[in-house]
């Protein structure tokens, strides 16, 4: 799926695959610096990260290993409570290991925050973040995030992951939606 397959729902394009790729290859490198001598547990929220944290696990040279969690948040129609419901919890143990969350995107933070206390309970002995994207106007509580690929503004955004409806998470790009198609 490209751009041209979008038509009209596509109001433009935010960033490009090349953007992402080198920036995808910047972060790589600082987790291989950060990282090195050790190993890492990947983990992936589902579903929009799966695109993140695939390209990304194909960069870094360090020895990782790759698990997944889907949590559901959920509060008035589209804005997340911090309510949050483990709808698939992660098969590895934690126990003395260095997690690396990946994340598509951060909008207000609320999920986020809790995921990250939730898995420092579990004795590992480093927890941090990675994210694509993350909106800081959005931002409803703190979270430290140590690797950022691109702070953007709050407009409704999809593609590499990110959904409306479940459609568009296949596109190369992440572009911002066209209102008339989550306004109806």
């Amino acid at each position: 799926m490209d751009a041209a397959d979008m038509g009209q729902d596509l109001e433009r394009v935010l960033l490009t695959e090349e953007q992402i790729g080198t920036r995808l290859d910047e972060l790589a490198a600082q987790i291989d610096a950060d990282y090195a001598g050790r190993e890492v547990l990947l983990v992936g929220v589902l579903k929009g990260a799966v695109m993140v944290m695939a390209d990304l696990a194909r960069r870094l040279h360090l020895p990782v290993e790759m698990d997944w969690m889907a949590v559901s948040s959920y509060g008035a129609g589209t804005t997340s409570s911090g309510v949050v419901r483990i709808l698939k919890d992660l098969d590895a143990d934690l126990t003395g290991r260095h997690v690396l969350i990946v994340e598509d995107i951060i909008d207000s933070g609320l999920t986020l925050s809790w995921l990250l206390s939730n898995l420092r309970t579990r004795g590992p002995a480093s927890v941090e973040v990675a994210t694509m994207l993350r909106k800081p106007e959005a931002a409803k509580v703190d979270v430290d995030v140590r690797y950022v690929g691109f702070d953007i503004p709050t407009d409704f955004v999809v593609g590499y992951g990110l959904d409306y409806a479940e459609k568009y998470r296949n596109l190369p790009f992440v572009g911002t939606l066209a209102p008339h198609v989550y306004t109806d």
